[in-house]
């Protein structure tokens, strides 16, 4: 019983594995975390704290846990920075420690003096020597290798000491080394923004124009780049191109996805493929009926991803086909992309093949495939190798198609090209949750507390990766998300950047306010992060709105990651509405954002009318419509001050004052959204909310709520004057 177990026993439970005990809430309140959060939080890593002794068992345990590694899973520095590592041996043995670089080469490392007395653990006895980690250390993904002199680690000392080092061995293969991760970081971000650009912010599904097949693809987002690029614009920031699953209905919120590794099919442009991998003239004519029934959904106001997705499969299947017996040198390409993935990508092919076979849930399967390395599994890929093999080559098209497209936007100018973003998670019955097992926590989903928009808390239900996992698997998990997120970008926004720091981790079961904070080594996560921008050649821009730690905003300068501000948060000291020259430099700045209706709509407090419908206030519509007309009329009256409208302002005036007046900020970044531009009201999203509101369903409407597309938008009078108000410096 949870009563039970010793109160401070379970506090300094918790506190070992970086879970808080306590908070301060978005009001500056102190809250303390129950005892029944924090059993059930431990329960997610695999520490049983159920009963008291369960609980005072695995404290004593953590006595020896770093003891138990000869070399730790990871080691973080920074280029430039020596450091020390700490070894563990049988007591008595010679060992030497040495970097295998990623580029290949050796690195001796000096052993320095170092005394301590031998540790038992379960009967061992375990010494421990130190080494000197130089500062000559590349940036890099490296390996810290431990080898004992002339002795293998004994049976009776494998049973004691971790030496798995994640490279696969006989089972009696003599062990004489040991293997650990180096990461060897950036000290800061070298991507330098040197004046004030703007640029565009879009769901890029919304984005259809006359072409598209039902949903915006990478042929629109060249159209809408290339028109941008025209109008001074260096970069379009689009929503997580994350993949969903393959089963209808489809997930329709892009941060809820099933893997944040590989990509929506429903991106490809069918139109560019079919320019490189010509087909029959029968299967051209079916994509001629398949691209007309797509395009009926065009006048609808709602988006039909099933539809769109079903209809893209055929059409993906019939240029499949045509690809096989094409082009040489591309299947050649397509060979080196399946080598350059590895097994990653197979085991989502096979996965979305399982779905296709057994439905969208990994977890309603039967026991033999609800794991990748199971032989039913194995059994099953071989069966269906060309089924895997096509959804392979699906990936490949859409890794060719991204980065044809940001060389497109960079040949027109822009600066930056494509800003991708990285959702916080994944859908616990997707891909990653079943390819991710041993990675990601179980009985738990992320969230956020309570905060001043979303007055509940909220529960994203995404399983969250463990800490201690990423630490002893070298951080893999995170890398291979973070590779593939900056192909084919020249920037990347990182959702909810507080989580590589700490997440808000809600029980199964429970209200997301009965959560709790758990903490992450953000030295190895940012600097896993700067790593992979700098062979990227991108910048790192992070989402870092609500309640956010102070330590979060202090890395964040350090290692000169961007910020963001969005106008409706920012006040002064007194309350009244930032100034414009008082907004942060290295920050990407906007008007509104996607969890918040376009600029007119918010004028209008069609948020204030959809939460009280929703009853997501918790005080009286009269009291937060007050609340929320003098924050509308504060801004109101300063673009009246600063000559930027007049004191009749229509709506529209008043969004292209807004503008301006953003425009004039000092952050480097400005984001325009391209709802703004169609004149749009209806929020995309609702936050706090699943199906009770159309979240990620609306297509772009005008004013009158007419659907508009991007041709009609792009060509408007609307749209090139919001792109003037928004001109740096002008």
């Amino acid at each position: 019983m949870t009563a039970a177990v010793s109160h401070d026993v379970l506090q300094e439970l918790a506190g070992h594995f970086g879970i808080a005990t306590e908070f301060t809430d978005w009001l500056g309140e102190h809250r303390e975390v129950s005892d029944e959060t924090l059993i059930s939080v431990l329960g997610a890593l695999d520490v049983d704290a159920s009963s008291d002794d369960l609980a005072r068992t695995a404290l004593a345990e953590l006595a020896n846990r770093r003891w138990r590694h000869v070399v730790p899973p990871t080691v973080v520095t920074r280029v430039g920075e020596s450091t020390e590592v700490l070894v563990h041996v049988p007591d008595g043995a010679s060992v030497q420690l040495a970097v295998e670089l990623e580029e290949g080469g050796r690195v001796e490392l000096e052993q320095l003096d170092h005394f301590v007395a031998p540790h038992e653990v379960n009967g061992l006895a375990v010494g421990e020597a130190k080494f000197a980690l130089p500062a000559r250390i590349p940036a890099g993904w490296h390996e810290v290798v431990a080898t004992l002199d002339g002795a293998e680690i004994s049976p009776e000392a494998r049973a004691v000491l971790d030496v798995s080092a994640r490279r696969q061995r006989g089972a009696s293969e003599p062990i004489t080394e040991a293997r650990g991760t180096l990461i060897s970081a950036p000290d800061a971000s070298n991507f330098d923004v040197p004046e004030p650009v703007w640029g565009l912010m879009a769901q890029l599904y919304q984005a259809r124009s006359s072409r598209s097949w039902g949903l915006g693809d990478l042929g629109d987002l060249r159209t809408l780049g290339e028109w941008s690029a025209e109008h001074d614009g260096d970069f379009v920031l689009v929503n997580p191109f994350h993949a969903p699953s393959p089963v209808t209905p489809l997930e329709p919120s892009p941060y809820l996805p099933t893997t944040r590794r590989f990509l929506d099919p429903s991106l490809i442009s069918i139109d560019d493929l079919v320019a490189s991998e010509p087909v029959s003239q029968e299967a051209g004519q079916r994509l001629a009926e398949l691209a007309m029934f797509c395009r009926q959904n065009h006048t609808r106001d709602v988006i039909d991803r099933d539809g769109t997705w079903l209809a893209k499969r055929e059409a993906l299947g019939l240029c499949y086909d045509a690809a096989r017996h094409g082009d040489e040198r591309r299947w050649h390409d397509f060979g080196a992309f399946c080598e350059l993935e590895g097994q990653g990508l197979i085991d989502f092919a096979t996965w979305t093949v399982l779905c296709e076979q057994l439905g969208g849930s990994w977890r309603d399967w039967p026991e033999e495939y609800r794991s990748p390395r199971g032989e039913a599994v194995d059994i099953f890929r071989q069966e269906h190798a060309e089924r895997v093999e096509f959804y392979c080559w699906v990936q490949f098209v859409l890794r060719d198609q991204g980065a044809a497209t940001q060389q497109r936007l960079r040949d027109a100018g822009m600066r930056i090209g494509v800003m991708h973003d990285l959702a916080v998670g994944v859908h616990p019955s997707g891909a990653d949750a079943w390819s991710l097992v041993d990675s990601l926590a179980r009985g738990v989903s992320v969230g956020a507390p309570p905060d001043q928009y979303n007055q509940l808390g909220q529960n994203w239900s995404q399983p969250p990766l463990r800490p201690d996992a990423l630490e002893r698997l070298g951080y893999e998990p995170l890398r291979d998300v973070l590779r593939a997120a900056f192909a084919g970008a020249g920037a990347l926004r990182i959702d909810h950047i507080l989580g590589l720091f700490r997440l808000w981790w809600v029980p199964e079961g429970r209200d997301a306010s009965e959560g709790t904070y758990v903490s992450y080594n953000h030295e190895a996560m940012i600097g896993a992060l700067l790593l992979e921008a700098e062979r990227a050649g991108a910048l790192v821009i992070g989402e870092d709105l609500g309640v956010v730690s102070e330590l979060t905003r202090e890395v964040m300068a350090e290692r000169q990651v961007y910020g963001t501000q969005i106008m409706w948060f920012e006040f002064e000291d007194d309350g009244t509405p930032k100034r414009p020259e008082h907004y942060r430099r290295e920050c990407l700045a906007s008007v509104t954002t996607h969890d918040l209706p376009p600029t007119t709509g918010f004028l209008e407090l069609r948020h204030v009318d959809i939460r009280n419908q929703l009853g997501l206030l918790t005080r009286s519509v009269e009291e937060e419509r007050a609340a929320e007309q003098e924050l509308v009329d504060a801004y109101r009256q300063q673009l009246v001050d600063d000559g930027l409208v007049g004191e009749n302002a229509s709506t529209e005036d008043l969004v292209l004052g807004l503008h301006k007046r953003m425009a004039a900020s000092s952050a480097k970044l400005f984001g325009v959204s391209l709802a703004d531009m169609a004149g749009d009201r209806r929020p995309i999203n609702q936050p706090g909310t699943f199906r009770e509101y159309p979240n990620w369903t609306l297509p772009l409407a005008d004013a009158h709520g007419n659907v508009l597309l991007l041709d009609e938008i792009l060509g408007s009078n609307i749209a090139t004057s919001v792109a003037q108000s928004a001109q740096r410096g002008a």
